[in-house]
C-alpha cells in the first residue's frame, strides 16, 4: 500500500564520515568502517512512532562511524493517532507505520519484512511510544505483551547469528520479551521526584525473565553473552545533548560489536 524507493538501487545510506569534526568525537578505529546497520523505525512522534530526536542521534552517530544503513518500518495501521500539541488522540485519523517512518528516512525505508540477518552486521531500535505501541502491545498488555512477527523474527535472527543489537528508551522492552533472560537498561528503578517517570518499566522487564541493571542517562549497558546493547535515553527527563551522548555511547559499542 506504500509505495517506496527502490531497494534493489538504493540498499542503503552510505555515511561519510567528515574529515575534520574533533578527534575526541570520532571513531578512530578502522575496524568500525562500512558496517551494515539496520535501523528499525515505529512511525513518526514520541507519542505514536518514534522518538524522532532519538532517531536523528542514532542516525548521526552511524554516520559518524562510518555505517552503512539502511531502514525499515512494519507496512501496518499504526496503533492511533496522537494529537502531539494536545497530547490526546486524533479521534477519526489512522496513518500507516511504514508512511509516517518514511518522513524520518527521507524516503528511504523498505517494508520490514526485507529485513534480512544475513544483509546485515548489526541492527538498532530507536524508542518512542511507537516500539510499545506499533512494535507491539507493551503500552496496553505490559508483561502479557505480543512482538510484531518480524520484530521478534529479528531480534531472533540477530541473536542466533551473534550478531549485535542496539536498542534505547523503551525499546529494549522489546528484547526482553523475545530473549529469554537478556540484560538490559532503561534507567533508573526509581521515578526520582520525575527524572525517571517510566521507571515503572523496570518491574516489567523483570516479569519477563529479563534482568534490569540501573544505568545512567549518559551510559549504555552491554550484555557481553547475548550482545545486546541498551541506553535509557529518554527514558529520563534530562538535557538533550545528555540523550544524544549516551545514544552515541550506545551506536559506539553496536559498532565495535560488530567487528567492523
Amino acid at each position: 500500500m506504500f509505495a517506496i524507493r527502490s531497494v534493489a538501487s538504493r540498499s542503503c545510506l552510505t555515511f561519510v564520515k567528515p574529515q575534520l569534526f574533533g578527534a575526541g568525537l570520532l571513531h578512530s578505529s578502522a575496524s568500525c568502517r562500512n558496517a551494515r546497520v539496520a535501523v528499525v523505525l515505529s512511525g513518526c512522534g514520541v507519542y505514536d512512532g518514534t522518538e524522532i530526536h532519538e532517531a536523528s542521534a542514532i542516525l548521526v552517530h552511524l554516520s559518524r562511524g562510518g555505517a552503512k544503513v539502511q531502514m525499515y518500518a512494519p507496512d501496518v495501521p499504526q496503533m492511533h493517532v496522537i494529537d502531539h500539541g494536545k497530547g490526546q488522540p486524533a479521534e477519526k485519523e489512522s496513518r500507516n507505520v511504514l508512511s509516517e517512518s518514511a518522513r524520518i528516512a527521507r524516503g528511504n525505508i523498505a517494508d520490514l519484512s526485507q529485513l534480512h540477518t544475513s544483509n546485515h552486521d548489526a541492527v538498532i531500535f530507536p524508542g518512542g511510544f511507537g516500539a510499545a505501541k506499533n512494535l507491539s502491545t507493551f503500552a496496553v498488555d505490559g508483561k502479557d505483551c505480543k512482538v510484531n512477527k518480524d520484530v521478534e523474527r529479528i531480534l531472533k535472527d540477530f541473536h542466533k547469528a551473534g550478531k549485535p543489537i542496539g536498542l534505547c528508551c523503551i525499546s529494549p522492552v522489546l528484547a526482553a520479551k523475545v530473549l529469554p533472560g537478556v540484560e538490559v537498561t532503561v534507567g533508573h528503578e526509581e521515578e526520582e521526584g520525575g527524572k525517571w517517570p517510566y521507571a515503572g518499566t523496570t518491574q516489567a522487564i523483570t516479569s519477563l525473565g529479563a534482568k534490569h541493571c540501573v544505568k545512567d542517562v549518559t551510559e549504555v549497558h552491554v550484555d557481553q553473552k547475548n550482545k545486546v546493547v541498551t541506553s535509557p535515553a529518554f527514558m529520563c527527563e534530562t538535557d538533550l545533548h545528555l540523550i544524544f551522548d549516551g545514544i552515541g555511547a550506545m551506536v559506539r559499542d553496536v559498532l565495535r560489536l560488530s567487528g567492523k
